[in-house]
């Protein structure tokens, strides 16, 4: 059975959605925290959270808001978005984050990403591939990379990364639709990958066709949001 992530994006310590991860697309849904909660309440143990503040400021901004979902829920938390320096992964940890979610310093310097996979584990650091025509992409997505894909991901699994947060950027935010073929392609060279679908999903029939193509576990958010998933039905879903 896939695994259900919801996610807390963050802008200003304000929950928030971007459309196709543009900054002057945001919509502005209200406090994290309370967010968190009720995830914990129907039942989710999982979190993902994004500081947007600091991925494109290239350091964590939104530490506070990370400390006060990790404090007072139970949620297991990986958390991605400004982590840059041996500083950012240390605040990220001590703030109460379990992973955290590192893409463009896997790009730019890889040999401290290299660094951070040794010492704290690939149990801890997820590998953020977000694709843009094909390219990863980086600096919270405002910028493309020469990087391909499936190259890019063979390098790091060889070095022991299980765990890759696979963004089609193109259907982020637009409740579009997962970009299910191209977890099938990423599943198909990597069947032992835990690879976490992120991007366009709309509906729980989106998360039901993610389970049916074989994808580990899925981030959702703007669904969650818009009111296009409950999240009670879908738990009873999963848990039926």
């Amino acid at each position: 059975m896939i695994e259900l992530i919801p996610a807390i994006d963050i802008i200003n310590g304000q929950c928030v959605r971007l459309t196709k991860g543009d900054y002057d697309q945001k919509t502005v849904y209200g406090s994290p925290l309370d967010m968190a909660l009720e995830f914990e309440r129907i039942g989710y143990q999982r979190l993902h959270m994004v500081d947007l503040d600091g991925a494109k400021s290239k350091h964590i901004v939104n530490s506070p808001v990370l400390r006060s979902c990790a404090s007072e829920t139970s949620l297991t938390i990986d958390f991605g978005g400004g982590i840059k320096t041996d500083e950012d992964i240390e605040i990220a940890f001590s703030h109460g984050a379990s992973m955290v979610t590192i893409g463009s310093i896997a790009v730019t310097e890889p040999d401290r990403f290299m660094g951070w996979l040794e010492k704290y584990g690939a149990e801890r650091i997820i590998l953020g591939a977000d694709v843009r025509n094909g390219k990863i992409s980086i600096n919270g997505w405002k910028e493309d990379s020469t990087e391909d894909l499936l190259p890019f991901l063979q390098k790091y699994i060889d070095a022991g990364v299980s765990k890759v947060l696979c963004t089609e950027i193109s259907k982020d935010g637009t409740l579009a639709g997962p970009a299910i073929d191209l977890y099938k392609k990423v599943m198909k060279a990597y069947p032992q990958l835990h690879l976490i679908a992120s991007g366009g999903v709309s509906s729980i029939d989106d998360i039901k066709a993610l389970d049916a193509a074989g994808i580990p576990a899925v981030v959702f958010g703007k669904a969650i949001y818009e009111g296009k998933i409950n999240l009670q039905e879908l738990w009873d879903w999963q848990n039926a």
